[in-house]
């Protein structure tokens, strides 16, 4: 199967532009890491450029078993693991640690990014190609429109950087919406000042009523304790609260709540 063929029997939107591919494996500093797993490699337009460092253990996953025939004609050499990455034991790939690269599928990319955060002790660095509404979404700051769950799940634990746009026109065939590449850098983080799966429940109620006040939104996790949502805090909506705040405000909660107990 040549390239051409490949493309077209598999039915989705490849990367055309070498210039774009280049750009998008320099925008990982590979002299900062040592092993990288590509996601979703395709046709191997970002793999041809990866697989030329001998300073970097490196091993790709895809799932469609057309492309991983493929890649497996063109680069006999690589390091392919025919499956699911979202299902993958991650442990099994590198046990050390590895950063992440690839041309996110539009329609699982927050599903990767939820993985990564679930192995965010082990993944220090990502760069991924995905559409450019999510791109924005994620690297979106406190007071944005686009602001929202995954910006704030993200930002917790990585600096975000959105490096570039990348028009449709360099896809074949060209999709209907542009893309974009951003870098995720592992922060200092180790653990949130609170407890952190009361923080997600936080978050994920705060967003699911979004154009409320916090006051409104979180009554299922606050009921009528008006001592505690008379703190000016609950006046706002979600997207006005960085990382911090909602630190802040899990912490009010869990308090309230601990009260409460201590005094039935």
């Amino acid at each position: 199967m040549n390239q051409v063929r490949a493309k077209k029997r598999l039915g989705q939107h490849f990367l055309t532009d070498m210039e774009v591919a280049r750009r998008i494996v320099s925008s990982l500093p590979l002299e900062a890491v040592n092993c990288v797993l590509e996601v979703g490699p395709g046709t191997g337009v970002l793999t041809q450029y990866l697989i030329e460092n001998k300073d970097i253990t490196f091993k790709a996953v895809e799932l469609d078993g057309e492309a991983a025939t493929y890649l497996r004609r063109r680069f006999p050499q690589l390091n392919l693991i025919e499956a699911d990455f979202l299902k993958l034991d991650l442990s099994d790939i590198f046990p050390q640690s590895f950063s992440i690269i690839g041309n996110f599928p539009y329609n699982i990319s927050s599903q990767i990014f939820f993985r990564l955060l679930d192995h965010k002790n082990k993944i220090p660095l990502l760069v991924g190609m995905l559409q450019k509404e999510v791109a924005q979404r994620i690297a979106a700051p406190a007071g944005s429109r686009t602001y929202g769950i995954l910006s704030v799940f993200l930002q917790a634990y990585y600096d975000i950087e959105y490096l570039f746009t990348v028009d449709e026109h360099v896809f074949d065939p060209p999709p209907k919406v542009k893309s974009a590449v951003v870098r995720l850098t592992r922060n200092n983080v180790e653990k949130l000042e609170c407890n952190e799966q009361l923080f997600r429940t936080v978050v994920k109620t705060a967003f699911n009523q979004r154009r409320k006040t916090m006051r409104n939104s979180l009554k299922s996790l606050v009921g009528e304790n008006a001592e505690l949502t008379n703190d000016t805090i609950f006046n706002l909506r979600p997207e006005q609260l960085d990382v911090q705040a909602f630190v802040a405000l899990t912490n009010k909660i869990e308090q309230a709540n601990t009260d409460k107990c201590a005094k039935n």
